[in-house]
C-alpha cells in the first residue's frame, strides 16, 4: 500500500488544494493531508481551524486523513510511513521552489519520492494570500473556496 502525504499552510484550503488532495486521493491507497502547525508566515487561521476546514472539505474522500506536522516535511513523511510527497504546482516559479526542495528532501530521505501534480487549468492563478487579501477587501471568493472556508473567512472579516 502506497501512502502519500499532500503537505501545507493551508491557510486557507482553495478549490486548488481540493483539487490536488482529490486527485492525489485517486492515485494513492492513502492519502494525508499535513496541515504545518507552525509555518513561517502570518497566518489567518489557526492550525485547529485549517485542519477543520480541511477535514470538512475532503470528508466524503474514505482514503483521506488530515493531520498536523511540524518540523521537516520528509521527517513526517517518513514517521507516517509515506514513501510519497505530493505537491501542486501552479507555474514555473512553483517548479522552480519545487525543484530545489525535491533535491535537498532527497537528500535527507533518500526513500522518499516527490510527485508534482499540475493545478487544473482554471485554478492556477488561485492562491491562499491573494485569496485572503479579496475576502479581506470585500470580494467575492465563493467559486475559489470550498463552502465552509467562505464562511469562516467572513467571520474573520466582518
Amino acid at each position: 500500500m502506497v501512502t502519500a502525504l499532500y503537505p501545507g499552510t493551508f491557510d486557507p484550503i482553495t478549490v486548488g488544494h481540493l483539487d490536488i488532495a482529490e486527485r492525489a486521493a485517486a492515485l494513492f491507497e492513502k492519502l494525508i493531508i499535513g496541515v504545518y502547525k507552525l509555518p513561517d508566515k502570518n497566518l489567518l487561521f489557526s492550525t485547529d481551524e485549517r485542519v477543520a476546514l480541511f477535514e470538512e472539505a475532503v470528508k466524503d474522500i474514505p482514503n483521506v486523513e488530515v493531520r498536523v506536522f511540524d518540523g521537516l516535511v520528509v521527517r513526517f513523511a517518513k514517521d507516517i510511513g509515506a514513501s510519497v510527497i505530493v505537491r501542486g504546482l501552479r507555474s514555473g516559479t512553483d517548479f522552480e521552489y519545487e525543484f530545489d526542495m525535491t533535491f535537498m528532501n532527497r537528500r535527507l530521505e533518500p526513500d522518499v519520492d516527490v510527485v508534482c501534480l499540475m493545478t487544473s487549468q482554471e485554478y492556477k492563478m488561485f492562491s491562499s494570500s491573494l485569496l485572503k487579501e479579496v475576502a479581506r477587501l470585500g470580494g467575492d471568493v465563493q467559486d475559489m473556496v470550498p463552502d465552509g472556508v467562505v464562511k469562516a473567512l467572513k467571520n474573520k472579516f466582518e
